[in-house]
């Protein structure tokens, strides 16, 4: 994306979790997400089973059912929206 280009947000695949792990406390730390994230590994199994590519936001409960799957990110990325179904199903 010209936009990454721009910004400096341009990386290299990583080729270990190790890396893929360093790439995500750079994002982290720069976007400043206050969510807990998780970390496909290599062979993508989560992206593969909830067509997560580039990323989204998914809330999910017991048994990996899915309670909130939001827009293609970063541009689809709706907080408050996952927010409110995060409150919902906490009963909050």
């Amino acid at each position: 994306m010209d936009s990454n280009r721009k910004e400096k947000l341009v990386f290299n695949q990583p080729k270990t979790f190790e890396e893929r792990k360093t790439l995500t406390k750079v994002l982290v730390e720069l976007f400043k997400y206050r969510m807990p994230l998780a970390i496909d590994s290599l062979d993508h199994p989560a992206e593969k089973a909830f067509a997560a590519w580039p990323e989204r936001i998914y809330i999910l409960g017991p048994g990996g059912k899915v309670f909130y799957k939001g827009e293609m990110g970063p541009f689809g990325f709706d907080v408050d929206a996952a927010e409110k179904a995060l409150l919902e199903r906490l009963g909050g």
